[in-house]
C-alpha cells in the first residue's frame, strides 16, 4: 500500500493532495528531474507532482515528443508497413484496440492530437470523415500533405464550422492540465448524442504495482493525471457524458515498454532500447502468446493497463 505524505493542491479541484510514490523520473527521453505521484483527498484523482507549467509543456513537446519530420528510418518504415497491413488488423483483435482503429462507421470525426495523420488514414478507410486537431505545425503540415483537414488551434479556442459525431481522445486526456475543461470543450463541439472515444492508462493496473516507479505509463512529466475507472467515470459524468461502453485492455507493447524501462532505463539518459524494433516486437509476441493468461485475468479484474471508454453526450 502506498504511504502518502507531502501535501499539495489538486489541479482538478484545488483540494489537498497527498503525495505517495516518490523519485519517479522520465524513463523514455532522459529528461532531468524527479517527480512524485499524489492522490486528491476529495476527487481521488492521482496526479504528477509538481505538474509542468503550460510554457514548460510547450517546450517539452517541441523538444522531445511531437513529430519533427522523421521519415524513412527503419522504425518509421516498419511502422508504416505494419499499420497498413492485414497483420495489424488481426493483431488489434488479438491484443486490444486502444486507438479505435478497428471501429467502422460513418460521420464527422475529430482526432485530437492526430500527429502526422497515421490514425486519420485508418479512420477514413473505416468509413469515417476524419479531421484532426494538432498543435505541432510540422506534424499538422505532414497530415495536410496526406490530404486531411487539420486544425492547429487549442481545443478551448477551436470553433468548428459544424459539430462532430465523434471526438477521439486516444491517449490524450492524461496529458491535460485540466481534464474536466477538456471534456467540457469536447462536449461543446459534439452533436447531441455524439460520442467521445477515450483511451488512457489505468492507474489501478496490476503492472503499476509490479513495476513501481518504472511503470511506463507514469510517463512524467508528460502524463499529468492518472485515472482509474471510477475517477474517469466521475469526470465524464460531470462534463455531460454517459458511459455506454467500457473495456479494460492490456497492450503487449505497454508491458514490453515497462520491461525495457525496468531493465535499461537510467536517470537523465534516453532509453534507446525502446526504439529497437526487433527487441520490442519480440517482447510483444512473447507477452501476447506466453503471458496471455496474466493479461486476460488483469482485464477481467479491471486491472488492465488501459481504460477504453465510449461515452455519449447527453
Amino acid at each position: 500500500m502506498v504511504n502518502f505524505g507531502i501535501q499539495t493542491r489538486c489541479l482538478a479541484c484545488s483540494s489537498n493532495v497527498l503525495t505517495g510514490l516518490r523519485n519517479v523520473s522520465d524513463t523514455r527521453f532522459g529528461i532531468k528531474g524527479e517527480y512524485e505521484i499524489g492522490r486528491c483527498l476529495v476527487c481521488d484523482i492521482e496526479q504528477t507532482v509538481p505538474a509542468p507549467t503550460p510554457l514548460e509543456i510547450k517546450e517539452l513537446y517541441e523538444k522531445h515528443y511531437n513529430f519533427g519530420g522523421e521519415k524513412d528510418t527503419a522504425y518509421t518504415r516498419f511502422r508504416e508497413w505494419f499499420l497498413s497491413s492485414t497483420i495489424y488488423h488481426f493483431w488489434l483483435g488479438l491484443d486490444g484496440d486502444i486507438s479505435f482503429h478497428r471501429r467502422r462507421g460513418a460521420g464527422l470525426l475529430l482526432d485530437v492530437g492526430c500527429n502526422e495523420g497515421r490514425g486519420l488514414n485508418i479512420y477514413r478507410k473505416n468509413g469515417f470523415d476524419p479531421e484532426g486537431l494538432e498543435l505541432n505545425e510540422v506534424a499538422a503540415r505532414e497530415a495536410r500533405d496526406r490530404g486531411f483537414t487539420v486544425y492547429t488551434e487549442l481545443l478551448e479556442k477551436f470553433q468548428p464550422d459544424q459539430l462532430y459525431d465523434i471526438v477521439v481522445l486516444s491517449n490524450v486526456i492524461e496529458h491535460s492540465l485540466d481534464p474536466k475543461i477538456m471534456l467540457n470543450h469536447v462536449n461543446r463541439i459534439l452533436k447531441t448524442g455524439g460520442k467521445v472515444w477515450i483511451s488512457c492508462p489505468n492507474v489501478d493496473s496490476w503492472q503499476r504495482k509490479v513495476f513501481g516507479k518504472y511503470w511506463i505509463n507514469w510517463h512524467v512529466p508528460f502524463h499529468i493525471f492518472h485515472f482509474s475507472k471510477n475517477t474517469l467515470a466521475k469526470i465524464l459524468k460531470g462534463s455531460g457524458f454517459k458511459i455506454i461502453k467500457e473495456k479494460p485492455q492490456s497492450p503487449s507493447l505497454w508491458l514490453a515498454q515497462s520491461i525495457i524501462a525496468r531493465l535499461f532505463s537510467k536517470p537523465n539518459k534516453q532509453t534507446k532500447y525502446l526504439r529497437k524494433t526487433s527487441l520490442v516486437a519480440t517482447l510483444m509476441i512473447f507477452i501476447r502468446f506466453l503471458l496471455f493468461s496474466f493479461l486476460w485475468i488483469g482485464n477481467f479484474l479491471n486491472k488492465g493497463d488501459c481504460l477504453v471508454v465510449i461515452a455519449k453526450k447527453v
